[in-house]
């Protein structure tokens, strides 16, 4: 029965590639979802793909299309280009889009082909929802910007509220046991991927070790799944620059996350593209002082906390790292100064954002319904045939007649 024949509110479902276990856009819709239902709407979560941990909280994208309606309303997270954007394209519901960024294909050049092309496409794929969306909405202010340049007229921000509770796990010192001592262990936290500069932060470890305190570490905390030929290079570096001690110590758990955080004695950040950063946030909660470079979301997400630098030249980094950390009470202070920022942010009205977006959509002129070419749904129909057929009967799969790449190819 539809929401205009029952009185009731609209359905508002969330639809998106993958919902990943605790990262920032997997507790961000899982959130979404909390406010939604309590406050009285009917709201499911559609993926073409879900973390094992997840799927029970999730529906196959493909279901969309049954519970589809024109009073509806998507949330349709955008983050590359996908199968269930299409879908959700093709759909009569309205539709708030949420932006979480797609980082520039230039960063992935050399390094990881198939992601050049994923995000070449993706942010080109993001301009035919200019006249598709009813509003816009990034997930930071640097975000809204980016849509804004896009095109998009209705924009806003639905902020990024993060959950620390995986930070109060009880700490498992196996992994870093060692580096709790006296030395300065300077650390990172993030995929080690190229737009992150983290061969920068070897760098400035190198200056800063060399110039002013040789007992110190640089602990490198991240997957590196898919980008093999990067942390190559970043072992070829380390041992070109011959700087000891450096950690590169991969994907962690939560509690060996929350350990590596207590042992630290500073973060330091040089990536040049974030959307937010949630681990500027995780060391603010944990209280370890935080260096950044000041590019992209960085500066807002620290909102006045910590130090920003602008030039990276490492003796200048080197230089900023030992005034910190050799000056207690300039350290207190940086720190008192997260405090207040992180404060700011999680006070932040997460639910009436949501909520007052969600009305605006409603009280918004419904934009024409999407044009679609006329054999959209009939080409759906082939590909869930033969996509079926590829994950149940690959032999079959393998000997149909196509031409490379032509089987895999999306509606």
């Amino acid at each position: 029965m539809s929401s205009a024949r029952s009185g009731r509110p609209p359905a508002v479902h969330q639809v998106l590639a993958t919902l990943g276990y605790g990262d920032a856009i997997g507790n961000e819709v899982l959130g979404i979802t909390r406010v939604l239902r309590e406050a009285g709407y009917e709201s499911e979560i559609f993926v073409e793909t879900a973390d094992p941990r997840l799927e029970d909280l999730t529906l196959d994208y493909r279901d969309l299309i049954d519970a589809s309606h024109p009073d509806n309303i998507l949330i349709h997270h955008f983050s590359i280009g996908s199968r269930a954007s299409r879908i959700a394209y093709a759909l009569p519901d309205r539709m708030a889009l949420v932006y979480h960024n797609i980082t520039p294909p230039e960063y992935f050049v050399g390094v990881h082909k198939d992601l050049v092309r994923f995000c070449y496409s993706g942010r080109r794929e993001l301009q035919a929802y200019v006249d598709r969306c009813d509003l816009a909405l990034g997930d930071s202010e640097f975000n809204r910007q980016e849509l804004a340049r896009f095109g998009f007229e209705r924009t806003g921000v639905l902020p990024v509220v993060p959950s620390l509770t995986h930070l109060e796990e009880t700490p498992d010192l196996t992994l870093v046991s060692e580096f709790d001592d006296e030395r300065v262990n300077l650390m990172f936290v993030g995929r080690v991927i190229p737009n992150k500069r983290i061969e920068d932060v070897i760098r400035f470890y190198h200056a800063y070790r060399a110039k002013y305190q040789p007992r110190s570490r640089l602990l490198l905390v991240g997957s590196w799944g898919g980008f093999e030929s990067y942390l190559a290079s970043l072992h070829h570096l380390i041992a070109d620059l011959r700087v000891p001690d450096v950690h590169l110590l991969g994907h962690v758990s939560n509690a060996e996350l929350t350990a590596c955080y207590d042992v630290a004695d500073l973060f330091l950040s040089a990536s040049e593209h974030e959307g937010f950063c949630v681990p500027l946030i995780e060391a603010f909660s944990k209280r370890v002082p935080v260096v950044a470079y000041a590019a992209a979301a960085v500066p807002a997400t620290m909102d006045g906390a910590g130090v920003l630098y602008e030039s990276k030249d490492p003796r200048h980094v080197a230089s900023i790292l030992h005034t910190v950390l050799s000056n207690p009470t300039l350290e207190e202070e940086i720190v008192r100064e997260q405090d207040a920022a992180l404060n700011r942010l999680l006070a932040r009205d997460f639910r009436g954002t949501l909520l007052a977006a969600i009305d605006r959509v409603v009280e918004t002129p419904r934009k024409p319904r999407p044009r679609v070419r006329d054999d959209f749904w009939d080409r759906f129909a082939e590909w869930e045939r033969l996509e079926e057929l590829r994950l149940y009967r690959p032999s079959a799969y393998k000997a149909l007649p196509f031409a490379t790449g032509e089987g895999s190819e999306n509606p």
